[in-house]
């Protein structure tokens, strides 16, 4: 008989053995050296396959060789999530789906100013926009909030509150402001400002800063990256930028309980190298169990974590995507990669991940200077989320 600890590491090492001869790509990525950075590892798999092989083809779509973007993304459908189809106007960021009671999914997205350059993120305005189909195209329906700041939103997610109302929060350019509507398509209004108890830990800036125990005095870091999700339990729950856990059992205002330090510090299985370079997590919960995915910008490489409890026993499930890999793959064959891939979402429908969404970039952001044919969009791509909590509750019991 084989021990749990056993089967475990004699899973990873056929699920190391199964990516090297499917993904040919992804081992290439995985062994390249970084610009200006080690060599990137392999990521171990605790599952019997990693995230990255959930992805699935996209739907079936007439394929653009003329639509804007560098020709390293390759050829590929401009009618898939929320773009400015000349990129004369927009850059899109964000993009968290929700699906309404008429059977149309809306986007909560921000966008600017292509012509400023990728730099001119931070006078982002939060939009909305709808589409018959999970996969687009979406339709640009204006400023979610216009007598707000202006519209402003930047880091924009949405979920659906426990009493039935939308929520939408915004981070980064705003501190954690919740905004509800009693219909999906507004009108909305500001309810208030996400508050925090940080009697336990501080709220650090990034997974690289040490929080401080122990002081309710302590400056929390600027709300960043917020991913919302309301739990199973009836609570809600963040993880921001600095992959700490904050937890409200009175509502999505708060006050939110800072957990602990990072969950990805000291975490079997993840870089502990330029920890500052982790951003852009995604919190969820499916099959049982909780999920994170979470981005390291720099070596342009996102991790897939799960727990039972969503607070601790956080371990690596494995690799969760990377640009070099050919997993956004059309019907036909081909594959595109896009520069950068960050802001993950994802659909959950009928308890699973039925597809991710993604902000992404053509060029390294410093080459997007404005109206120069290149831009950022919203991709939505399909997942077996149901193939993966089958496969969890198989390896790692429920």
């Amino acid at each position: 008989m084989f021990s749990r600890s056993s089967k475990l590491a004699l899973t990873a090492t056929l699920s190391c053995l199964l990516l090297s001869s499917a993904l040919p790509g992804v081992v290439a990525a995985q062994g390249a050296p970084v610009t200006a950075g080690p060599t990137v590892e392999t990521v171990p798999t605790l599952g019997p396959k990693p995230f990255i092989d959930y992805f699935r083809p996209m739907p079936p779509a007439a394929l653009s060789t003329t639509a804007w973007g560098a020709k390293e993304v390759g050829p590929r459908d401009p009618a898939n999530g929320l773009e400015d189809a000349g990129m004369t106007r927009w850059n899109y960021w964000d993009g968290q789906i929700l699906k309404g009671a008429d059977g149309r999914y809306r986007m909560f997205a921000s966008r600017w100013d292509q012509a400023l350059g990728h730099k001119a993120w931070g006078e982002s305005l939060a939009v909305g926009a709808i589409s018959d189909t999970l996969f687009g195209p979406y339709r640009d329906t204006g400023l979610t909030w216009p007598d707000n700041q202006g519209g402003r939103g930047h880091n924009v997610t949405a979920l659906k509150t426990h009493d039935g109302r939308y929520a939408a929060v915004v981070s980064e350019t705003r501190d954690g402001d919740v905004f509800v509507s009693d219909g999906i398509d507004g009108p909305w209004r500001q309810l208030g400002t996400i508050s925090l108890d940080q009697s336990r830990f501080q709220l650090v800036k990034t997974p690289g800063d040490v929080a401080i125990r122990n002081d309710p005095a302590a400056k929390p870091a600027r709300a960043a990256n917020f991913s919302v999700l309301l739990r199973p339990d009836g609570a809600y729950q963040i993880v921001p930028r600095s992959g700490q856990i904050l937890i409200s059992r009175t509502g999505i205002l708060g006050p939110y309980a800072v957990m602990g330090d990072s969950v990805y510090r000291g975490l079997e299985g993840v870089p502990q190298r330029d920890m500052r370079a982790f951003e852009d997590p995604v919190v969820w919960h499916s099959g049982g169990w909780y999920h994170i995915v979470v981005n390291q910008w720099r070596e342009r490489r996102a991790y897939h974590l799960i727990s039972r409890d969503g607070i601790a026993g956080w371990k690596l499930q494995g690799l969760a995507y990377e640009p070099g890999a050919d997993f956004i793959r059309n019907a036909d064959g081909t594959v595109n990669h896009w520069n950068k891939l960050e802001r993950p979402g994802v659909v959950v429908e009928n308890g699973h991940v039925v597809a991710m969404t993604f902000a992404v970039v053509d060029t390294p952001k410093d080459e997007q200077t404005g109206s120069n044919g290149h831009g950022s969009k919203i991709i939505v791509v399909p997942f077996d989320g149901a193939a993966l909590d089958r496969d969890l509750a198989m390896v790692m019991g429920r």
